[in-house]
């Protein structure tokens, strides 16, 4: 039966919603687009929907564009999908109606959300021959698909029960995390930071225990067969292999019988795709069957040279701090010590500030000061420590650079395979001034986890800023295109870099993602060269007076802090130029 499409009234008010949500904060382009093709087709003109059009009305594009050549649109589409995907999976989850922009075209879709019940449960003897080991595990993979025939329509009465189940399961599993929490001394009042921060007790005490230091559980279930299949199935496991931020599973049976682990548990599903040659990767929570993320894999997409990038756009979508399964635990209340601490420092990146700081920093400093074993506890304190000293955050008191070399050190001694301690490692020799040791060990990060593309962007942040530009700003620039909800550091780092490439107006765009100026001299100096650049004089003249407002030692010497952050010396002497030429003073 087909339903009636949503209201126009209906359409409009999500739109609003969505334009206005934390999830498309960050990216202008993406709301521009997104209206322009809602309201055009609102009002009945879906015909126009064509690349050129969008260039020309969105883009500001003239009438020598060639969509052969510049691939603006459909990069620019690409991200909205991914935007719009990841906005349905948490922020709008409970929308009526949602929002997508189907492949192959720009025309939007419509339709009435629906929540995604899980499947039936298997028959007992079913599910014991699926758990029951294997010498072969594509033997144990073939056997999931076989065992999963179609059901027959169950009784009203025989589903009503069952969903009634289904939510009082669910219900054990959040308590029972809750218990452990409480007992933790890890419960954190709410989702608002700042009540975090100022009422929450975060100085309280976190046990020094498994449950507080746990780590959501990913499985894979291999449901398509042949030879694209499998190439998917072996590139998401190899990803998800080398993320600290989960623990992967490298089996395909998931134990359900656990309330308290199913409700931290989740799968991705490799199914067949809805054309032929297609695969579809979605990602679901164990508990509940909601999917959380839906990717579908043209025959193209899954080839040898394509199928790694894409599986690392997922990736990385899906398993950082800042990512869909840690807002899916947030959102359901059942995070442990160390997840809840993790999407802290997650937010704190998406939203530089003295607030979302001390809230990540004093959430870690509780598990390290009760003897956490996680080297993420202290890979994550060590960048933390050096971002203290580097915008003279009040909290740590005392913050300097040999404490974060100390964390560290500790985090790599803990895990010597970790890239994110590895990372951190980089990140503070790049403050030091030591470019050699900084690359180094970005480089070594990046090695251990090529699938995380945040991983790719410091290695190219590292490159720029020991005056490589060359070779880092393609490697960030393509970071940047593949995560639309990346930090804003990245468009500082492909800022500088192609403002060093002599590519002005890329550098203008880059700028003008800088939202969070509030605490970054360097940051709003960016993005006043960019309005100059731009030809946007009015703005111009409004950022240079916040500018010498709010950071006044900066406005008066920027030279020292290019200098005192260890840029390289033709960097600072673009830089101060520039801010000369936008009429900083006598910029030095």
């Amino acid at each position: 039966m087909q339903h009636a499409p949503p209201a126009a009234p209906a359409v409009r008010e999500t739109l609003e919603r969505l334009l206005a949500s934390e999830t498309f904060g960050r990216s202008e382009r993406a709301r521009k687009l997104l209206r322009y093709l809602v309201e055009r087709e609102q009002a009945g003109e879906a015909d126009r929907l064509k690349g050129f059009s969008i260039a020309m009305d969105v883009f500001g594009k003239d009438g020598d564009f060639d969509p052969s050549t510049d691939a603006v649109v459909r990069v620019q589409a690409g991200r909205l999908r991914e935007l719009l995907q990841q906005y349905f999976a948490n922020e709008g989850v409970a929308e009526p109606v949602r929002i997508a922009i189907p492949r192959g075209g720009y025309v939007p879709a419509y339709e009435l959300n629906a929540i995604r019940l899980p499947e039936p449960a298997k028959p007992a003897e079913q599910i014991e021959a699926v758990a029951a080991p294997s010498e072969h595990p594509g033997d144990a993979i073939a056997a999931t698909a076989l065992l999963a025939p179609a059901a027959a329509p169950e009784p009203s009465v025989a589903r009503h029960l069952r969903f009634f189940w289904m939510a009082i399961a669910v219900v054990i599993a959040m308590l029972g995390v809750l218990i452990l929490r409480q007992g933790s001394g890890a419960l954190l009042a709410g989702n608002d930071l700042a009540a975090t921060v100022e009422t929450a007790g975060l100085t309280g005490s976190i046990a020094p225990s498994p449950a507080s230091e746990a780590l959501p559980l990913v499985y894979i279930a291999v449901k398509a067969s042949g030879t694209d299949a499998s190439r998917v199935a072996a590139t998401l496991r190899a990803g998800l292999s080398g993320f600290d931020t989960i623990e992967f599973i490298g089996r395909d049976t998931v134990n359900k019988a656990d309330p308290v682990t199913s409700a931290t548990s989740f799968i991705f599903d490799i199914l067949p795709g809805p054309d032929t040659g297609d695969i579809t990767i979605e990602l679901q929570s164990v508990a509940t069957g909601r999917v959380l993320l839906s990717r579908n894999l043209t025959a193209a997409d899954s080839a040898p040279t394509t199928v790694e990038s894409r599986i690392a756009g997922i990736l990385t979508s899906a398993l950082p701090g800042s990512g869909t399964i840690y807002s899916y635990l947030e959102q359901s209340g059942v995070q442990t010590g160390l997840t809840q601490c993790l999407l802290f420092n997650g937010k704190y990146y998406l939203d530089q500030n003295a607030r979302t700081h001390e809230a990540a920093y004093r959430c870690l400093e509780n598990l390290a000061e009760n003897g956490a074993k996680s080297s993420l506890v202290y890979s994550e304190l060590a960048s933390l420590q050096l971002e203290a000293v580097n915008d003279h955050y009040a909290y740590p008191p005392d913050a300097t650079i040999d404490k974060a070399l100390t964390f560290a050190h500790r985090a790599v001694q803990m895990g010597p395979t970790s890239p994110n301690a590895h990372r951190a490692y980089g990140y503070i020799y790049s403050r030091l001034g030591n470019a050699d040791e900084a690359l180094r060990w970005m480089r070594k990060a990046y090695d251990l986890n090529r699938y995380d593309i945040a991983m790719a962007a410091a290695y190219g942040y590292g490159l720029i800023f020991a005056g490589r530009y060359a070779e880092g700003t393609p490697i960030l620039a393509r970071a940047v295109d593949a995560s639309s909800g990346h930090p804003t550091w990245w468009d500082f780092g492909l800022f500088a870099g192609e403002l060093m490439l002599g590519d002005t107006n890329k550098a203008a765009i880059a700028s003008s993602s800088l939202r969070t100026t509030a605490t970054k001299s360097h940051y709003l100096a960016a993005r006043l060269i960019g309005a100059k650049i731009a030809g946007q004089d009015n703005l111009a003249r409004k950022l240079l007076d916040e500018l010498n407002a709010k950071f006044p030692k900066f406005a008066a010497d920027p030279r020292a802090t290019f200098i005192d952050r260890k840029y390289p010396p033709d960097l600072t002497e673009r830089l101060v130029g520039a801010l000369r030429a936008a009429g900083l003073g006598n910029a030095s």
